[in-house]
């Protein structure tokens, strides 16, 4: 991992969740400009704050740094949906989204 994939990632999930860097600083605890810091390179989190991140995007440490992931809340979200289906329902869902992968 690099400091740019970091910064990068930072500013997608943020964008996504459709929360400004000052909302999301105050949101976990730190001082407004913290988020910012970070996406401009200028500051890089604690591993514990780091886990803040990922339960404020609710996703694990491991959707973070999954660059084949582009929406990894929506996909956790969506599977989580899935579990509550029956087999049946499931098989045809697959179905359906191997049709759109062709």
């Amino acid at each position: 991992m690099n400091e740019e994939f970091f910064r990068q990632r930072l500013i997608q999930l943020r964008n996504q969740k459709g929360v400004s860097a000052r909302d999301m600083s105050l949101t976990l605890g730190q001082s407004e400009s913290y988020i910012n810091k970070i996406e401009n390179g200028k500051a890089f989190p604690s591993l514990q704050i780091f886990f803040y991140i990922c339960d404020y995007f609710d996703i694990s440490p491991k959707d973070f740094f999954d660059e084949n992931s582009s929406n990894p809340a929506l996909l956790n979200t969506l599977i989580a949906d899935l579990k509550t289906l029956p087999d049946c329902q499931i098989s045809n869902i697959a179905g359906i989204v191997k049709g759109l992968k062709r």
